[in-house]
């Protein structure tokens, strides 16, 4: 608890400079002169499409195969948000680089919008794998993943049965089940958790009948001066210019709210259980140093088995890895992958 209430005071006194920061080194929107990019579509196995952005070094040789990245966004969030960023980045460096929405968000099919599935939302990934790996100018045996905030915890529910997955990175990782169920620090309790279940189960009893569907969790639209740090840090980026984005389809009071009849689908979800079964494949996990989200990454570094690297990033909270260029370890990812998709 005492650590909880530091990194909360330490997000308390930034609060009056955070905004000149998303000024000057945030750059969600990032795009380059040196890569070329398409918007792709591909199925997956439920025959659902998945959306994407395909980004490509524009000094490609003909002829020639080529390592290949998949980027996932953080939950609740669309390509738009923090993916096609890491996405270009990386495209400068000489991967192809694959940005998705996932299922029931963005550009990629599902209904309802919003839907909870981390099933589904794993096997986006290994779709992702099916469309790059067929592609001409891609080597299939040099695929990895890069999974920032929910989609860190997808692409190892993905890894651990798609072998073709050859090395994973994970930013500012969210273990989605884990904070479903316990909440951020095990600060739910199993009533408040049964609660929640049993409001979702009603819920669905409303909207089997056709009732409207309902809304969770997801970013506050407006800040009150009992506002949390955390709901501070997430307002700025999705609810400010700095990131905010809302797709075609969908509506400001819906961008990154889950629905609340499939949102306990996540007390499901145990990303972390059979983790160590991924070696020798190498794991990657990024956090900041004062990100309320670094303890997932931690239990995952804890539990995978070798290679394995658990790399904090000084300064950083958890969105200030969204898009704040100065602090994303770009020049680490581009080793990390050099030197397991060689």
């Amino acid at each position: 608890m005492k650590r909880i209430l530091s990194v909360a005071a330490s997000f308390l006194v930034t609060l009056g400079t955070s905004l000149s920061f998303a000024q000057t080194d945030a750059d969600n929107f990032y795009k380059s002169t040196l890569v070329n990019m398409e918007k792709v579509s591909f199925s997956n196995q439920y025959k659902m499409k998945v959306a994407g952005n395909l980004f490509l070094p524009k000094d490609m040789k003909a002829g020639e195969t080529y390592p290949a990245i998949i980027v996932g966004h953080p939950m609740g969030a669309v390509k738009e948000q923090s993916a096609n960023l890491y996405a270009t980045k990386m495209a400068e460096r000489g991967f192809v680089t694959l940005s998705i929405d996932l299922s029931f968000w963005g550009e990629s099919e599902g209904e309802p919008r919003n839907t909870v599935s981390p099933e589904i939302y794993a096997e986006d990934f290994s779709a992702a794998v099916d469309f790059l790996g067929t592609r001409p100018f891609v080597d299939r045996n040099r695929i990895g993943v890069i999974g920032i905030c929910g989609s860190g915890s997808f692409a190892i529910s993905a890894a651990k049965i798609d072998p073709r997955l050859k090395a994973i990175a994970t930013i500012s990782m969210y273990n989605m089940g884990t904070a479903s169920r316990n909440g951020l620090k095990h600060a739910l309790t199993l009533e408040q958790r049964k609660q929640i279940i049993a409001e979702a189960a009603e819920q669905r009893y409303a909207e089997f009948l056709g009732g409207e569907t309902k809304y969770t969790g997801g970013t506050v639209h407006e800040l009150t001066p009992d506002s949390s740090p955390i709901e501070r840090e997430f307002y700025e980026f999705y609810r400010t210019e700095r990131g905010e984005f809302t797709p075609e389809g969908a509506t400001p009071l819906t961008t990154t709210h889950p629905t609340l009849a499939s949102n306990t689908k996540f007390m499901n979800f145990y990303p972390f259980v059979d983790i160590e079964t991924i070696s020798p494949r190498p794991m990657l996990f990024i956090a900041g140093e004062n990100a309320h989200s670094r303890e997932f990454s931690e239990d995952a570094y804890s539990k995978a088995a070798e290679p394995k690297e658990l790399y904090i990033v000084p300064g950083a909270g958890h969105v200030d890895l969204y898009d704040r260029v100065s602090l994303i370890p770009f020049n680490k990812l581009d080793s990390f992958f050099k030197e397991y998709l060689k």
